[in-house]
């Protein structure tokens, strides 16, 4: 909404502010406006005026990226750009942690709407699957406003797209690149996908029983022609395992370099019958990229010596390791992401309607080759003193899509006084599918630690195969209206509005577990040379010619894998944004919401009433639902000091509410931990008190300096609590019974060009502290119930060298980021707590524009070669190679 009337500049700071927070797509819209004027290979200052402006005129602490400074950094999603942000850190690639605090507490809206989540184990998006190319601008909100969900902990990021162009615009975009750790990795012929229609219908036929007793009674087998019923029922199971994909062969080869093609089309029309314009922007994107990496993982032991070995290279090594267990591994990524944007846009006078359809794919295919080695487990195996190794090929093939249409409306009514009206309604789906998900033990025997042979062990579980598949549907709908006024001195501007969201998950997997029944070793090779073939042992001469079975693997009643969950939130607020003499103001409101969900788990195995009752009855839904209702306020103080500076002091009330599958007690393994997870029947909300103090200097040439504040209370906090067996850690969750952080965040930005000319630096620097407190009743075995949030960083750096040349046809940057060590796992069993340890990312991506249609860029990423790595008692228990990564971009603008 573009308010009609003689607006002074603080007036208009007010309006944009207040306007600019809720209906985020005149926001982008906005933004679009104001980077048309700014010409390519510009000055940073000058690209990031409109951002800066917006964040200034914020009535609530915000922070804004805009998309030439995406440009500048050349990440290429949402992820890797928004650790860009003051006090905001990437975890995995996809989750982005707000001062400190981990996914949980922030959410992330699509211009202004919910959207689901394609993330099987969290209702956060992973933001990895939001391409930088179809962003206009990231807005990370820090402090809580009426306007916004109450479900607000560290920040709210919204994701503006691109809109309509006012004129016509076309450009194309290639680009390859390579990474130093991927030139050789293991591929496979992927198999299709999905569970075999033999063994859909056995689930139905025997009751999800595949034992030779139940194949015997389902066919009412009996012995003929000198078959024994015994004989007859393991045939019919053989027919059952080869009716499934068996051919895993695998190579190790050159893996190809990446490559990334853009292009996008629109223009805007003009019609004569209601004197309006009609816009057009369409885009597609498609972008494929191989990774390899060396992994380790460990399960440290309980009593750790200060000088025990981390390596199992020779007997004494083994005989004093710091582990339990541990796991080498090479892992080879494929990962393909496309995507398709259409927009279409229509303006007559003071109104706007756009329609905005979004379609996102992003399908990784990863194969994983371990060795693992056991030197203080129950089973004791290690190379150097048994002569004996456990060997897992594993294969997994994930295909997550998101569909999001969305209609939007901007009305000024000037007859009105200028009333103005914006409103929403957005309907997206994710779905995640895991059609091929197939894990392979071994047992590798060695002489005198060369290899010997690989075979398979006389037990049950010799192979899995999982198939998954989750949808997840959201309806997002509401509207604001703003009413502005002018009374003496004062200018006044009132806003009320609702929202609503619908959500709905379905969430159903099934395995089939491969068991060796003859009870005795089996070898498979005696040559080395095909080991990586191994994983195809179950041709029909070998099932056949052995006791080799297939069973279902669904959790006996009234335990559950699968899951169903609906949430509804309907919230209403209203707010006041009041500024007196231009330096005066303040800004606040209440927001109302109604939250309800249910979680409950549900099985493949219900086949009569009484497992309908066991699944399904009213005190298991009961336990799996929240219902609640609250008010939210927020309060926010601004001093405005001219065009030069601002001072801010927030205060807001919010919730953190657990995530759909936290409440139900179905198990699932945590990516980003790889740990075996269950919910938590009875698992509660946390409110938060959240408190912000900002000091913001801005200067004519664009040069600026925040420094800030923050200290947040939380009742209640949602932590997860950790048990460790022999070889494996698993995990669930429980409410702490406080926990506070609090920190100083300081931003820059600096003309340096008195040294040299065109260049800049900026940076930010977040230092702060948190600690949680568990009640010991509920802390399992838990070695410190008083400690550090999981997932939050002490520090948080980030800094730019920026160049750009006098004649506008070269830019550079020189990009580096830094976390403090973080949590990842707690210690427990007497263990330490598990930190991952700082990642030194530096970057950097230079610019050449030939002419005013053409840009060549080139990036090299992780210039330091760092690698991830997570200690535990100063042992890497966790390491992950990362690589340089070099990379080369074509861009012509039509």
């Amino acid at each position: 909404m573009k308010n009609q009337h003689k607006f002074n500049k603080i007036a208009l700071a007010v309006g944009f502010s207040l306007l600019g927070s809720v209906p985020a797509v005149m926001a982008a819209d906005e933004d679009a406006m104001m980077e048309e004027v700014v010409a390519t290979g510009s000055r940073l200052q000058g690209s990031a005026a409109a951002v800066i402006e917006e964040r200034k005129s914020q009535a609530f602490v915000a922070d804004i990226l805009g998309a030439e400074q995406l440009s500048r950094t050349g990440d290429s999603d949402a992820a890797s750009a928004l650790r860009r942000v003051t006090g905001l850190t990437l975890v995995d690639g996809k989750f982005i942690y707000v001062r400190g605090l981990g996914e949980r507490y922030s959410s992330a809206r699509l211009n202004g709407a919910h959207i689901p989540s394609p993330d099987l184990t969290r209702n956060v998006i992973p933001l990895d699957i939001i391409p930088s190319s179809i962003i206009e601008s990231l807005s990370v909100q820090k402090a809580f406003s009426p306007s916004m969900p109450a479900a607000f902990g560290g920040g709210s990021i919204d994701i503006r797209t691109k809109t309509v162009p006012s004129e016509f615009t076309a450009g194309l975009e290639i680009g390859t690149s390579i990474d130093s750790s991927a030139d050789e990795g293991y591929t496979y012929d992927r198999p299709s996908g999905g569970v075999p229609a033999e063994l859909a219908e056995a689930i139905v036929k025997y009751k999800g029983d595949f034992s030779l007793r139940s194949l015997i009674q389902g066919n009412n087998l009996q012995a003929k022609g000198g078959v024994s019923k015994s004989d007859q029922a393991i045939a019919l199971n053989n027919e059952l395992l080869t009716s499934m994909p068996r051919n895993y062969d695998m190579e190790q080869e050159s893996l190809d370099p990446a490559l990334k093609g853009k292009f996008h089309i629109g223009n805007s029309f003009e019609e004569d019958f209601f004197g309006g314009n009609i816009g057009v922007l369409a885009s597609v994107s498609y972008d494929r990229v191989w990774d390899a990496s060396k992994q380790r993982t460990g399960v440290i032991a309980a009593d750790v010596d200060a000088d025990c070995s981390e390596s199992l290279s020779t007997s004494e090594d083994a005989t004093n390791s710091c582990f339990n267990t541990v796991k080498d591994s090479t892992v080879t990524t494929q990962t393909e992401r496309y995507n398709g944007v259409l927009n279409l846009g229509y303006e007559v006078d003071s109104h706007k309607i756009s329609w905005a359809n979004l379609y996102l794919a992003d399908n990784e295919d990863e194969t994983d080759v371990v060795i693992a080695q056991s030197p203080a487990g129950s089973n004791v195996f290690t190379i150097a003193n048994e002569d004996r190794a456990r060997r897992i090929h594993e294969f997994n093939y994930e295909k997550r899509t998101l569909k999001i249409n969305q209609l939007i409306g901007q009305h000024t009514f000037l007859d009105l006084n200028g009333l103005g009206l914006d409103w929403q309604y957005t309907r997206s789906k994710a779905e995640t599918e895991i059609p091929t998900n197939a894990k392979f033990e071994f047992e590798e025997n060695y002489t005198d630690g060369v290899y010997k042979n690989t075979g398979i062990t006389g037990d049950d579980n010799r192979a899995t195969f999982n198939y998954t598949d989750m949808q997840d549907n959201v309806d997002s709908y509401g509207f604001n209206l703003t009413y502005p006024m002018y009374i003496g001195e004062f200018e006044v501007e009132f806003k009320a509005g609702t929202d609503a969201t619908d959500r709905g998950r379905i969430y159903t997997t099934s395995s089939f577990v491969i068991n060796n029944d003859t009870n005795i070793p089996l070898q498979l090779n005696a040559n080395e040379a095909d080991v990586l073939n191994v994983a195809s042992y179950l041709t029909e001469d070998f099932v056949n010619g052995n006791e080799i079975l297939v069973d279902f693997n669904e959790p006996t009643s009234p335990d559950a894998d699968d899951y169903l969950a609906a949430q509804k939130i309907v919230a209403s607020y209203g707010s006041f944004d009041v500024l007196y003499k231009g330096a005066w103001r303040i800004s606040g409101g209440l927001r109302y919401e109604q939250f309800r969900q249910t979680s409950i788990g549900t099985s493949s195995l219900i086949f009569t009433a009484d497992d309908l009752e066991t699944f399904y009855s009213d005190q298991k839904i009961q336990d799996g639902s929240i219902n609640s209702d609250d008010l939210y306020p927020a309060l926010s103080f601004t001093y405005i000091g001219g065009n030069d500076y601002q001072v801010r002091l927030g205060y807001g009330e919010t919730v953190v509410r657990p995530d759909l599958r936290e409440v139900v007690p179905v198990s699932y393994y945590d990516p980003l931990t790889d740990i075996r997870t269950f919910g938590r029947v009875g698992l509660q909300s946390s409110n938060l008190k959240n408190f912000d103090l900002r000091y913001e200097n801005y200067s004519d040439n664009g040069d600026n300096f925040t420094i800030a504040a923050f200290y947040k209370d939380i009742q209640a906090p949602i932590e997860t609590v950790l048990r460790v067996g022999d070889e494996d850690y698993s995990a669930t969750f429980v409410n702490g019974e406080d926990a506070q952080v609090y920190g100083v965040e300081v931003e820059w930005l600096n003309d340096l060009s008195g040294l040299i000319s065109g260049t800049f630096f900026s940076g930010n620097v977040t230092l702060s502290e948190s600690e949680v407190t568990i009640n010991p009743a509920f802390a399992g075995n838990l070695t410190n119930p008083t400690k550090q949030m999981s997932g939050h960083s002490e520090y948080v750096a980030n800094m730019q060298l920026g160049y750009d040349s006098d004649d506008g046809n070269h830019t550079a940057s020189l990009v580096y980021n830094v976390f403090g060590e973080r949590i990842l796992a707690s210690g427990v069993g007497g263990r330490e707590d598990a930190f991952e340890q700082p990642f030194h990312s530096l970057d950097m991506v230079y610019s050449y524009y030939p002419d005013f249609s053409t840009t060549v860029k080139v990036k090299v990423k992780n210039l330091l070669d760092s690698d991830v790595e997570v200690t535990q008692s100063d042992v890497v228990v966790r390491r992950k190679e990362v690589g340089i990564g070099f990379g080369v971009d074509f861009k012509y603008e039509f």
